[in-house]
């Protein structure tokens, strides 16, 4: 089903093409999704699913206990059309949420998912001003807002507007900032603290890196 949607649209994604596309019979795949509407939310939910263990791995990978920003860092550019499975996800996201505005089981199944991911994000937001990372002063909803809208990138990546490095570039940009000599970081975050700021995450705190969330299984 990624593939039909991939190269051919949503429009495509019926049982019959996408058995077609698998190599086996229509029947076979009716005897696991009576409908078309069961095998698109199973199919999403995969996706989801996938995209959760990347951001594990990646998680996995950094310090114990984590940066939140580098948490963040990892999240947020997962949800971006960066290599070829986040591209395969993003298109099928794209297409479950065409879908969802004209099918009320689907949106409400779209919705319950966004929320939760969501959710995730504004957990470590709130977690990071409470341990300091983060300025009190911010609301963590709007900072989780302002962080959700560097993946509405997708769009201008998918159309080739900007190049996926442009967009990666923009997400790794206060770690490269912080690894300049110990003199710059200083000047930085001193410069920081008396000018304005476009976000909570202070570069004298928070290094970088970050998408999505866990979502539950589809054998539910």
């Amino acid at each position: 089903m990624w593939r039909v949607v991939e190269q051919r649209g949503i429009a495509h994604a019926s049982v019959r093409e996408v058995a077609q596309e698998a190599g086996i019979s229509h029947g076979a795949v009716q005897h696991y999704f009576a409908t078309r509407e069961e095998m698109l939310v199973f199919a999403m939910d995969f996706a989801s699913e996938q995209t959760s263990l990347r951001v594990a791995e990646g998680v996995g990978e950094l310090g114990n206990p984590p940066h939140p920003r580098d948490m963040l860092r990892v999240m947020l550019t997962e949800m971006l059309p960066l290599h070829p499975d986040a591209r395969a996800t993003s298109r099928m996201s794209a297409a479950y949420v065409l879908e969802a505005l004209h099918n009320a089981n689907i949106h409400t199944h779209a919705r319950d998912g966004l929320t939760h991911g969501r959710d995730l994000i504004e957990q470590i937001v709130r977690q990071a001003i409470t341990d300091g990372h983060i300025s009190p002063d911010r609301d963590p909803a709007t900072e989780t807002n302002l962080l959700l809208t560097l993946t509405g990138l997708t769009p201008l990546i998918e159309l080739s507007v900007i190049e996926p490095q442009e967009a990666a570039g923009g997400a790794h940009l206060h770690h490269r900032c912080q690894s300049s000599s110990s003199a710059s970081a200083s000047a930085s975050a001193s410069a920081s603290a008396s000018g304005p700021r476009s976000s909570g995450l202070r570069a004298s705190k928070l290094p970088p890196r970050p998408s999505p969330r866990a979502r539950r299984s589809p054998g539910r």
